[in-house]
C-alpha cells in the first residue's frame, strides 16, 4: 500500500473542483461553437445564426439542420462533426469527473476503515 488514505477534502474543495470543470467545459463549448460557426459560415455558406444553430446541434450530440452543398463544406462538416463528438465526451468527463474522485475516495476510506480497525486490535492483543 502507498501509505494511510488521506480524508476527505472539504465540501468548499469538492465545490471549487466541480466550479473549475465547468468552466473549462464552458471554455471548450464555447471555442467549438466559435470554430463551428466560422467553418459553417465561410465554408457552407450559411448565414450567422444559422451556422451558429448547426454547429451547437453538433456540439450538442444531435446533427446538423442545413444541407451542406459545397465539397469544402462537407470536408469541414465532416472533421467537425469528429471533433464535435470528442468535445462531448470531454465536457462530460470535465463535470463529472470531481464527483466520481470524491466518490471513489469515499469508498476507499469505507474499504481502508475495517482493515485500519482489525489491525488495531492484533496489536492490542
Amino acid at each position: 500500500m502507498h501509505g494511510p488514505i488521506k480524508p476527505l477534502p472539504p465540501r468548499r474543495v469538492f465545490f471549487r473542483r466541480l466550479a473549475e470543470g465547468a468552466l473549462h467545459g464552458a471554455a471548450l463549448i464555447g471555442f467549438g461553437l466559435g470554430l463551428g460557426m466560422l467553418g459553417y459560415h465561410y465554408l457552407v455558406g450559411l448565414p450567422w445564426l444559422d451556422a451558429m444553430l448547426n454547429a451547437a446541434m453538433l456540439l450538442g450530440g444531435e446533427g446538423p439542420l442545413a444541407p451542406t452543398p459545397t465539397a469544402a463544406g462537407k470536408i469541414f462538416a465532416t472533421f467537425y462533426a469528429l471533433f464535435s463528438g470528442l468535445v462531448f465526451v470531454t465536457v462530460t468527463a470535465l463535470f463529472l469527473a470531481p464527483a466520481f474522485q470524491r466518490l471513489i475516495h469515499r469508498f476507499h476510506l469505507e474499504a481502508a476503515a475495517p482493515a485500519e480497525e482489525h489491525a488495531g486490535r492484533d496489536r492490542i492483543a
